[in-house]
């Protein structure tokens, strides 16, 4: 069956009814994390929040003042997951998400002008496409598309959006002949009811169960980001269409504005400008990173000609590196000298490294990895690593300064 956001996917409100309602438990990303999350698999009579498929992704919305979490297609029906029951035969009011399902009528219906012009003009056929929450992408069966060809493709697109062209939803039975004449990537098994094709008049037809836009007006712009090499021989072409469109213009001038405010330049020169900063920072870093090193073996040299210099060297240099810290061990040498030394933020993140006698280092490394939250790893009197919070610094210090004394009173 086609479902009502199918036969009218501008409708934003729809009254129904329920015919199932099962508690289950079903996995939900939230920040990025998988959670599971108890609640309810509902069917209705009918509905206007688009089931995930065909590359495009669920409508959100409520049922009844509840909020839809997902949308499932499962055969012929559509499954709608919330967190609280709903009674079998109860009337419901449904209302969309129209921002988010507009969003994906205009990325969807700009993908299929996008395929079909793209294997018009070039022969490149359309192998998968995604959309995106940022951006779009479509895989086209091409290991690279020449210089200028995505330039021409754009401005082909967008000649179709301004001559209004209308989008014309079909419903065709299986035993049509037209459905011959439709592209298509095939059915997928679980197909029940007639065929819907999306039919761009006079563009394509495409076999297509998404929700479209009614006109090629009502997508207003699209961009072609670019394209990327894909996997084996294909190419991905990167797209945005609509209001993407306008929210990426606002977004490059409010980051324009800001780089002006910065550089002191007007925009035609931020490149200029951003190229020379890096040169500058390039030198500096080069400069800083000698610095280091000349210090990394001053500090070594003041220790070991300390007369009272002892078993133990702890030091702690916010700006030091992995180099610096490695420099100083080997200068001081660590056969009979326990060797402690961090940089990064005093109370944040950074990096460590012990070096000492073997079998001091074997022992305490993985302790002082502890309280340094971090993880590291060792071999031949050395054990470093990188710290999530080097907070309890002193204590580890503590520890390694006690074993050194240990190490003084066995050679005496």
């Amino acid at each position: 069956m086609a479902f009502q956001c199918q036969r009218d996917s501008y409708m934003q409100e729809f009254d129904t009814s329920v015919v199932s309602c099962e508690p289950v438990e079903l996995k939900l990303e939230n920040n990025g994390k998988k959670e599971k999350v108890k609640g309810f698999n509902v069917k209705l009579k009918d509905t206007i929040l688009f089931p995930e498929g065909g590359g495009q992704p669920d409508d959100l919305g409520t049922i009844a003042g509840v909020p839809v979490l997902r949308v499932m297609r499962q055969g012929p029906e559509a499954v709608h997951f919330i967190t609280s029951a709903l009674e079998e035969g109860q009337e419901v009011h449904i209302e969309l998400d129209w921002e988010r399902r507009f969003d994906h009528m205009q990325q969807h219906t700009g993908q299929h002008l996008i395929t079909a012009l793209a294997d018009t003009m070039f022969g490149y056929k359309t192998t998968s496409w995604e959309l995106g929450r940022q951006r779009s992408s479509i895989e086209l069966d091409t290991a690279a598309a020449k210089p200028g060809e995505m330039e021409a493709l754009e401005a082909a697109v967008n000649e179709k959006i301004r001559a209004h062209v209308p989008v014309v939803v079909q419903l065709l039975s299986t035993d049509d002949p037209t459905v011959e004449k439709v592209r298509s990537r095939g059915l997928p098994e679980d197909h029940a009811g007639p065929i819907r094709v999306i039919d761009v008049e006079g563009v394509d037809a495409n076999m297509c169960c998404g929700t479209h836009v009614s006109n090629l007006s009502h997508l207003q712009v699209i961009k072609i980001l670019g394209t990327e090499k894909g996997k084996k021989t294909k190419t991905n072409l990167m797209f945005i269409a609509g209001n993407r469109v306008l929210k990426y213009a606002e977004r490059s001038y409010s980051i324009e504005k800001s780089l002006t405010g910065l550089l002191k330049t007007g925009a035609d020169d931020h490149v200029d400008a951003v190229d020379k900063l890096q040169k500058t920072v390039k030198r500096l870093q080069k400069s800083h990173l000698t610095v280091l090193r000349e210090m990394a073996v001053l500090i070594a040299q003041n220790f070991k000609n300390k007369p009272d210099r002892g078993h133990f060297f702890s030091l702690h240099n916010k700006d030091g590196d992995n180099e610096f810290m490695n420099i100083i061990a080997s200068e001081i040498g660590f056969q009979d000298t326990v060797i402690f030394l961090t940089v990064g933020e005093e109370k944040g993140a950074g990096l460590f490294l012990l070096a000492g006698p073997e079998n001091i280092v074997t022992e305490l490394g993985r302790r002082v990895s502890e309280l340094l939250q971090g993880k590291g790893a060792g071999k031949a009197g050395r054990y470093q690593g990188k710290s999530n919070s080097l907070v309890r610094r002193a204590e580890a210090e503590a520890l390694l300064k006690e074993h050194s004394c240990k190490l003084a009173t066995v050679e005496e």
